[in-house]
């Protein structure tokens, strides 16, 4: 078994080998995965994160030691909550623009070190969020609101483009929350509620299609309100029916379930 950290700011991840094929997701800074394949000039890979599995270019991934892997792949790491942060190498006299979700690995104040490679962090990390968990669901509305307007992105996951299951998936990592990356396995998580009223800021809801399937996600923020990714990252009016598009005039997703991901 091979091993790999993404250290680039975004990489996208592909459906096929090839650079024409769809992104169906993106590795961020400091993301660990499992490199189960090589074909040619590419590796399948699957996320230590989420499972997530895709093709990735063989010149954008690092190849790490099974007991970096282990290590890090076991702790609950700091997480990049600026929208966008730097990465200085001292070495070499750089610097990288990473986005908000982004991991920081052993990171010890300001400085973390991959492959022997030091980096020098200007940014903030979500280390007060983690300590303080009694206040996650106010900071998973924080954190979410900090993306309004960031538009739609199939596969996206970063402040410069990102879907809606993607979305839910950063916001909640930058909390400390470890989600799978696609709306439909959300729906799997956490604890079922019955009603709208029995939820809470941070509760996620799941929306369906004609044919029943899951595909749509936002977080719940109280006061028959929903932030959620359509088009932007943007606030509705949600009801028992579903949510209710103003400018359009009429409800664009039907709702389907109501979960919780986050234990009291």
């Amino acid at each position: 078994m091979l091993y790999g950290i993404c250290t680039l700011s975004v990489v996208p991840m592909r459906r096929e080998p090839s650079e024409r094929s769809e992104m169906v997701s993106q590795l961020l800074f400091g993301e660990l995965l499992w490199i189960l394949e090589r074909q040619g000039n590419w590796l399948f890979a699957r996320t230590a994160l989420d499972d997530y599995e895709g093709w990735i270019d063989i010149k954008q991934v690092t190849q790490i030691g099974e007991d970096f892997f282990r290590y890090y792949h076991s702790r609950t790491n700091e997480v990049v909550t600026d929208m966008s942060a730097q990465l200085f190498d001292g070495r070499e006299r750089r610097h990288l623009l990473i986005p908000a979700g982004s991991t920081m690995p052993g990171i010890r104040g300001r400085v973390l070190e991959i492959n022997g490679k030091r980096y020098i962090l200007d940014g903030e990390t979500n280390r007060i969020i983690l300590a303080d968990r009694a206040s996650v669901r106010k900071y998973i509305l924080e954190i979410a609101t900090r993306y309004l307007d960031t538009p739609y992105l199939w596969g996206g996951r970063s402040p410069f483009g990102l879907d809606c299951s993607g979305f839910v998936q950063i916001v909640f990592k930058i909390c400390g929350i470890r989600l799978r990356r696609d709306s439909a396995q959300q729906a799997m998580e956490g604890r079922g509620l019955s009603f709208l009223s029995e939820s809470r800021p941070g509760d996620l809801a799941f929306f369906d299609d004609k044919e029943g399937r899951i595909t749509h996600v936002g977080i719940l923020m109280g006061d028959d309100r929903i932030i959620h990714c359509s088009g932007k990252v943007r606030i509705d009016p949600i009801d028992q029916q579903g949510i209710y598009h103003k400018e359009l005039q009429r409800y664009t997703h039907r709702l389907r379930l109501i979960n919780s991901c986050l234990a009291e």
